[in-house]
């Protein structure tokens, strides 16, 4: 059975990187009919944090793609040791005694050893036993094969056969000198402990395999299949980072601004896997028929934003799509929230009538509120009078039409075939064309003229808001 495992470490917020890595896995585990597992990799206890780890769950759930197991690496920290015990009892592994030890990722100080500490490596087991006894800390480091030298070897599903010497692996922590594993030790322990088959993970994990295949190989598991993807790459060539490109790296930036989960989740299966027939726009159902890895390109993929648009073009297209596709209750249900977080009150009776008009209109949710803003408002934005005045008209001729307008609109019903033939049979009266009697009404109850089609909008806004603005724009040409 296919099992498949995404592992963050709550550390910092989601990365849309580590997102589309979980999208990866999951589309693997429902391609397959496996199991979707999310393992919190929490070991790092000094710079894990709470905030991390919610801001992980909350963009894994606004994702909306379910996990079947869940874990906690610190939850099983005694796996972890009798991984790292049965490895030293083999000999696989050494007890580093030097001062200040160095960790994972550190080198030996010792000139021109950066590979191992040779007095490290060589002690006998006799006295190592008798400074650990006499509780001496250390780290537990793994013996990487010297003499001879060894090639490592697996086959990667993206990048093909992977080899490396070990004499260009230096001899790397386990343990440390605090007990807890390492990112090496608890990941493979773990991997094998949860029987994942498949470890699809970002290429920055490439190098690191070759220590997990020395990992797996000492405590007698078979490796998984690895499958590494390619990089989110910036317009600039850089990774993608908070610290050099800010929040837009964030899944929930995403989510904040009003894309459709769907749309995301679509997205970034774009970037870097392309379905055979090179389609753009998936259900999710389609998503999962077409997922393989055989369609997961080997170069690095860019995310096109810009300063001044913080949102790749081809993620905001998407989403308009699919927010036109949307059933329309249930895109006024997920714009309501937006029209609260802008300060607005209403009501879903008024939302579904105001949905079908500004639909077209708007690319993400957020836009809610300046496309709409002028339906929950009681007074209109400041606007200039200016705008009142029709295409090859004057101020003169604003005012007639305002008052022309104000006196047919007042005994009608505020239907939309009235209101139109209403104002249609205004504008025969006043002898000019329909668009300069529209423009005046229009800017007069939307304060702009830009705005959603005029006799729906008249509809939906009701007889006294629409006689009081057009009142107030009259009182602004005086």
């Amino acid at each position: 059975m296919v099992r498949v495992r995404f592992a963050p470490s709550p550390t910092g917020f989601l990365h849309i990187g580590s997102a589309r890595t979980f999208i990866f896995n999951w589309l693997c585990a429902r391609h397959t009919g496996g199991a979707m597992i999310l393992r919190i990799d929490d070991t790092d206890l000094g710079r894990n944090t709470e905030a991390s780890l919610q801001s992980i769950y909350e963009g894994l759930h606004w994702l909306d793609l379910a996990w079947d197991e869940e874990y906690k690496q610190s939850e099983r920290l005694d796996l972890h040791r009798r991984y790292a015990a049965q490895i030293l009892e083999k000999d696989l592994a050494y007890r580093d005694f030097t001062p200040a030890t160095m960790e994972e990722g550190d080198k030996p100080r010792e000139e021109g050893a950066w590979l191992y500490h040779r007095e490290m490596r060589e002690l006998s087991r006799g006295e190592s036993d008798r400074r650990a006894a006499q509780g001496e800390p250390f780290a537990l480091r793994f013996r990487v094969p010297r003499d001879p030298e060894r090639i490592i070897r697996f086959r990667d599903a993206v990048y093909g056969e992977q080899a490396k010497s070990t004499a260009d692996v230096e001899d790397f922590a386990i343990l440390r000198s605090d007990g807890m594993p390492t990112y090496h030790l608890a990941s493979c322990a773990d991997d094998a402990g949860l029987g994942i088959s498949h470890i699809i993970r970002g290429q920055e994990h490439l190098s690191n395999t070759f220590k997990h295949v020395l990992i797996f190989e000492a405590a007698g598991v078979a490796p998984p299949q690895f499958v590494h993807l390619p990089l989110l790459m910036a317009p600039d060539g850089m990774k993608l980072s908070k610290r050099k490109h800010g929040p837009v790296v964030s899944v929930t930036t995403y989510r904040d601004q009003g894309f459709l989960p769907h749309a995301f989740v679509n997205f970034l299966c774009l970037l870097g896997w392309s379905p055979k027939n090179d389609r753009e726009q998936l259900a999710r159902q389609e998503l999962v028929d077409a997922f393989s890895f055989e369609g997961i390109n080997r170069s690095n993929a860019v995310v096109n934003f810009k300063e001044e648009d913080p949102f790749d073009p081809k993620a905001v297209w998407l989403n308009a799509e699919l927010i036109r596709a949307l059933p329309m209750e249930e895109l006024a249900e997920r714009l309501l929230p937006f029209v609260a977080a802008a300060g607005f009150e209403t009501d879903m009776p008024k939302m579904l009538r105001v949905t079908p008009l500004i639909r077209e209109r708007i690319k993400l949710l957020r836009e809610v509120a300046t496309a709409a803003d002028f339906f929950f408002q009681e007074e209109l934005a400041p606007y200039d009078a200016s705008e009142l005045v029709p295409q090859k008209g004057d101020r003169a001729l604003a005012l007639s039409v305002l008052r022309k307008g104000c006196q047919a609109l007042s005994p009608v019903s505020f239907e939309h075939d009235l209101l139109e033939a209403a104002l249609r049979t205004a504008a025969d009266e006043l002898k000019i064309k329909t668009g300069q009697m529209f423009q005046p009404i229009r800017v007069a109850v939307c304060g702009r003229k830009n705005a959603p089609p005029l006799f729906a909008t008249l509809e939906v806004l009701g007889r006294n808001t629409c006689l009081k603005r057009i009142q107030q724009a009259i009182h602004k040409l005086q």
